[in-house]
This record gives C-alpha cells, structure tokens and sequence, in this order.
C-alpha cells in the first residue's frame, strides 16, 4: 500500500507518497538535470570565442544580474570508494600550491571579463576536499576573489564551503567563518563502522558533531550533510541508526544520494564487492525509511534528494517560488549566472555551458596561452531554452503553468509539445501528475519520480533513444531515478 509521508511544517502544501509498487516501475537511468541541456551532450566544438559570444551578449541586454560563482579545489588526502567526483588524491601539498597560481589567474581572467557588470551573490566551493587548502592559501584565495569581484554583504550574500570533518579542527572552522563563508556542507555519507570501512572512509560520530557544533558556535547561518544510501554494508538496520543519529544532530539541510554503482566509468568504485552491495528492494526500503524518518522530524521535502528545515532558506525559496536547479543542485538564487573556476568546473552564462579541462596539464596548458581553459561546451538554441525552463519549473515547483509558458515563448504548447503530452498522458494514468487545460501538477505519488517526468521533455535523449538500435546494449550513464 501507498504511504503518505508529510512534513510537521503546518505550512507545506505537497507531501510525498511512497508508492514502492510505481518507483520499482519506473526506476531507470536518467539525467539528474544540474542543467538542461545536460553536461554528456557538450561538444568540443564550443570554445572560448563562443563563451565571449554569450558574454558579449548579456553586455548588450545592460543592467545587473546576480552571479554564482564556484571554485572547484579537486585535492584528497585519502580515496572514498564510493567517489565519482574529479579528484586528485596526493599528499603532496606542493601541487596545491602549483594549482592555486593557476586557479587565481583563471579568476582574475573571469573578473575583468565581468568587471561593472554582476555582483557576486553565492559562493560555492567544492572539491575534493577545499579544505586541503592551508588556512593561509584560503586567506589568499579569498582576498584574491574579493579584489576581482565585488561581493554581496555577509547579510544578504550565501557563502559555502564543503568540508571533510576529519580534516578540520575547531579553530579551522572558525577561521573559515571569518574568511567569509556562512554555510557550511559536511559529508557524512553513513555513520555505521562497517559501512564507513567498506567505503574507505572511518569518520566517528563525535568527530561529525563536534564540527557541526563548531560551525554553529563560529555563527555559520545553516549546516547541511549529505548522507547517501544504497552504499555496500547498508541495510534497514544501519540506516535506522544513522538516520537517529543525524536527527540528532539537526542539521539545516541533509542531502540524501542514491549511490550510483558504476565501476566501469570509475575504478576506485572496483574495490567495493559486489557482495557487499543492498539489493534493489533494501535500496527502496531504505528511502521509504529516509523518507519517512525525516519528514516526522519536521523536514520538508524540497524535491529529489534534497531536505531542509522549514526555517531554512532554501525551504523559504521554495514557497516562494525562488527555488533554482544548478551544478550544485538546488539554489536560492533563480536565474544567476553561474562562474565556475577551476579543472572539470562547468559555468552556465547566458544562453551557454562551458566545462573548463578535467585534467591539470591541460588546465595549465590553456592558461599558460592566455586563454580560459574551456574544452568543451554548448550554446543553448530556442528550443533548449523553452525546455530548460520547463523541466526547471518542475523539478522546483512541481507545478508547471502552461499559460505562463505560452506568454513568454512564442508556441502553443499543447501542439508544440504533441509528442511529450502523449507520454504524459502515460505517467498520469500511473497518477504521478495531473494534466489540466493550463496546469501541470506532479502529484505527491510523481515527487520522487521527477526525474522521469522531466525525461519526457529532454529532446536529446528522446532521439538518442530513436536512434539506437532495437538490440543494442546502451552504456550507463546516469543513476537510476529512484
């Protein structure tokens, strides 16, 4: 039987319910869409005369806009095994030190290429581990940052970091704080022994809460952890236990990963055993439970995998209307131009995407021409972004207005968009939304099927799949939806 799951927060509107029966359906690879169009269809045709082109552009349309900006520090101490981000693991801090001459001089091309223009908004930096930094290099980067682009007021600006609490001692969080970050992200991944010591990665409890306690007492406005399920050693049991310790510890946000299985696409992952590994149906047990667990404790659902305190800003954004989807996954900030530096980051200005190099030789190659070091990337035609804003709407809100769509978009959308409303018509009969003269609405059964409903919008999936052949083998590129 379906179960309803809703928040304690008395003013949420939506709740979820977990329909085991229709996300073992439905369940497939899909994008997570951090952007549409995603990140596998860039090409290396786009350089950095296109990404001038789209600057040159916004130049044009005059005015401010709020501006994102991201700073990639891709350094480990140790390998995670589940890890499938673009990380260096070393412990030879001199490339480091190698890697931040550069980063600077990518910042320094990007701040005079917006200079007068944005005012820097949010500030993300992710890794790796950013905290592989020395407290003196960050103090260099930050002053670096701040002399190339004028930042919004601690007030009014959000400034975050991810960290590996076992790489940070109390006093390294309050220095943070004064160089200027105000949340902070920790991971987390499992508190049980056993899971941590499949993954490679020992972390105790006390170590985690100390931390956050620190940050909280350093006066960072929210702390987030991400916990993922579905990692080897995990079942009901463990997850129950780690779940009452992580309401305990009551952080502001908690992101919840599926963990995507993929050792074919990342090696450190061959050294998780097979056997180790949930099976399909603990996996969605295990959700259900996550679910349930922190929705009782009073989080609200923000959509995907993502919770937060009802107090917290990105649950105000949402009932709001403000909720935005980028790179980092949910943002306050809707429609800011996003400036990514560092090896493997991707920037979203204006009507493009452009990924920077995933490897430091070629990273420094480009710079040392005087160039951004952009390898790849796509400028966004009118279709891509009537169909950005689309699958942005719902996996934000939900709800898409189709009268809204038609006024600012030159289309009918009901003839337009013949061929995705037939596959619609498919997913409501499975009652995951609802389709009204001039509504679409996800239902609380469709929430955690988003995925698969912004799938039917994605034009370049739909002919990827057109044109593959009936027998053939299609290789892994994304997680599973649920």
């Amino acid at each position: 039987m379906p179960t309803l799951l809703s928040s304690a927060s008395a003013d949420l509107d939506a709740v979820v319910e977990f329909d085991p029966v229709i996300i073992g359906k439905m369940s497939q690879s899909g994008p997570r869409y951090t952007s549409y169009p995603t990140a596998d269809r860039f090409s290396a045709d786009f350089g950095y005369g296109n990404f001038l082109e789209a600057l040159a552009a916004l130049r044009m349309r005059g005015g401010r806009r709020p501006l994102s900006l991201y700073v990639h520090v891709p350094f480990c101490d140790t390998l995670c095994y589940y890890c499938a981000c673009n990380k260096i693991i070393t412990k030879d801090r001199s490339k480091a030190a190698t890697y931040l001459s550069y980063l600077k001089q990518e910042i320094a091309m990007q701040g005079k290429l917006f200079a007068g223009m944005n005012q820097i908004e949010q500030l993300h930096f992710g890794g790796g581990t950013p905290t592989y930094l020395s407290e003196k290099q960050m103090d260099e980067l930050m002053l670096h940052l701040r002399q190339h682009f004028e930042f919004a007021s601690d007030e009014d600006g959000e400034y975050s970091i991810e960290i590996d609490p076992r790489t940070v001692s109390r006093e390294r969080v309050f220095s943070l704080r004064a160089q200027g970050f105000n949340r902070i992200s920790l991971g987390v991944q499992d508190f049980d022994a056993d899971v941590q010591k499949a993954v490679n990665r020992i972390q105790p409890e006390a170590e985690t809460v100390a931390i956050m306690q620190a940050a909280r007492d350093a006066g960072f406005r929210s702390v987030s952890i991400d916990l993922i399920y579905g990692l080897p050693k995990q079942n009901l049991e463990t997850m129950t236990e780690t779940l009452r310790k992580v309401i305990s510890a009551s952080p502001d946000r908690i992101a919840l990963y599926h963990y995507a299985h993929m050792p074919h696409l990342f090696k450190p992952q061959r050294r998780i055993l097979d056997a180790d590994m949930p099976d399909s149906a603990t996996k969605l047990a295990m959700l259900g439970l996550c679910i349930a667990r922190l929705t009782a404790a009073g989080y609200v659902y923000i959509g995907m995998d993502h919770f937060a305190k009802p107090t917290d800003d990105l649950a105000v954004a949402q009932r709001q209307g403000r909720l935005h989807r980028n790179f980092q996954g949910y943002s306050t900030r809707a429609e800011a131009d996003l400036i990514a530096c560092g090896v493997s980051a991707i920037s979203s200005v204006g009507a493009v995407y452009s990924q920077n190099e995933k490897t430091l030789d070629a990273y420094y190659e480009k710079l040392d021409e005087g160039v951004l070091p952009i390898a790849r990337g796509i400028k966004l035609d009118t279709d891509d972004l009537l169909r950005r804003i689309i699958i942005q709407m719902l996996m934000c809100n939900f709800e898409l207005s189709i009268a809204t769509i038609e006024q600012a978009h030159p289309v009918k959308f009901r003839s337009y968009f013949a061929a995705e409303l037939e596959k619609l018509r498919e997913l409501a009969r499975d009652g995951l939304l609802v389709i009204e003269e001039d509504w679409l609405t996800v239902t609380p059964k469709g929430r955690l099927l988003i995925r698969n409903i912004c799938m039917v919008f994605d034009r370049y999936l739909t002919q990827a799949r057109a044109n593959a052949a009936p027998d053939a083998v299609q290789p892994l590129r994304y997680s599973k939806t649920v």
